[in-house]
C-alpha cells in the first residue's frame, strides 16, 4: 500500500506531461495530478479537444467525472440527450452514465477534467504518446 499525500502539491501546468491516449484521438491531456505518482484518490488533467474533436462513447463503472470549461464550447451526449456547456460551466457525470463529450465550437475546447476515483484513466494517459502544446494551448493553460 502506498503512503497517502501528506504535503501540499503544487504543479505548474508547464511541467505537466502532455500526451494523447491513441494516435487517432482528437484530444490531448496535460497531466496535472497523477494519482500513481502523487498518491491521490483522483486524477486531474487539462483536456484539449481539437475543433470537431470528441471522446469515444464510454462510461465509468465507479467514477464521477467533472469537466470545468476553461475556454471554448462543448456538448455532452448522455442517454440520448444533448447538454450544451461553455466557458465557466461545469459538467458532472455520475458513474454508469454512458457519454460522449465533444467540442461544439469553432475553436479548441479546454477543460479541467477530474475523475474520482481514477478507474484506470491515469494509466491510459501515461501509456499514451508524448505530445506538445502549441502557442495557443500555452496561452490558455499557462495564462
Amino acid at each position: 500500500m502506498t503512503e497517502p499525500l501528506i504535503r501540499p502539491l503544487i504543479r505548474h501546468a508547464r511541467d505537466g506531461r502532455v500526451s494523447r491516449i491513441s494516435p487517432g484521438d482528437t484530444n490531448k491531456f496535460v497531466m496535472m495530478v497523477d494519482p500513481l505518482k502523487d498518491k491521490t484518490p483522483f486524477i486531474s488533467v487539462v483536456e484539449i479537444f481539437e475543433v470537431g474533436g470528441k471522446t469515444p462513447r464510454h462510461g465509468h463503472s465507479h467514477a464521477h467525472e467533472m469537466f470545468y470549461v476553461l475556454s471554448g464550447r462543448g456538448r455532452a451526449w448522455c442517454d440520448g440527450k444533448a447538454y450544451e456547456f461553455a466557458q465557466g460551466d461545469a459538467l458532472v457525470l455520475p458513474p454508469g452514465m454512458e457519454h460522449v463529450v465533444e467540442n461544439a465550437g469553432p475553436e479548441k475546447l479546454y477543460c479541467l477534467t477530474v475523475m474520482v476515483p481514477n478507474e484506470g484513466f491515469a494509466e491510459m494517459i501515461r501509456d499514451g504518446a508524448d505530445m506538445a502544446l502549441d502557442s495557443g494551448d500555452r496561452t490558455v493553460i499557462h495564462g
